[in-house]
């Protein structure tokens, strides 16, 4: 029998946090016929995608950030300041998401929100939820849909 002695810490430590990043992408590549063949290519790397809205003034009205990974946008963030919302700029700054994401070669979206945001709004821009995970935070249900571009 083999005995093994560990020290497990608890700490922020980037540098490390760097090097299992590292490892675990050589592990998943030697894993992965598809994401071997990203290996050195333009799809390996997240490219960022933001769309904003901006009011008369310049101020911000409301926004999109996410990013592009070898055929799929994720979208990260969708917000629309109040007094625009019901005024079709949320999916206005979704469905240019998409084109921009088409152009990049997507095929697929995803997302991730929670009960109270809006995965009804998601839905009617043709989204399907395809995870449901209640009590995410406690309380709250956090849904994860994606939808077919193009």
């Amino acid at each position: 029998m083999v005995c093994r002695m560990f020290r497990i810490e608890a700490e922020v430590d980037k540098a490390r946090r760097d090097l299992l990043r590292s490892r675990l992408r050589e592990t998943n590549t030697a894993a992965s016929p598809v994401l071997a063949a990203l290996r050195g290519t333009a799809g390996e790397r997240e490219a960022p995608l933001h769309v904003w809205a901006l009011d008369e003034a310049g101020d911000l009205a409301g926004g999109l950030v996410g990013h592009t990974w070898t055929t799929w946008l994720h979208v990260t963030y969708l917000w629309v300041d109040t007094r625009h919302r019901g005024t079709g700029l949320g999916s206005r700054l979704l469905a240019e998401a998409e084109r921009l994401a088409v152009a990049r070669g997507c095929a697929s979206a995803r997302l991730e929100t929670w009960d109270f945001q809006a995965p009804g709004f998601y839905r009617k821009q043709g989204y399907e939820v395809v995870c449901v995970i209640p009590d995410y935070p406690p309380g709250i249900t956090e849904y994860t849909l994606t939808k077919r571009l193009g």
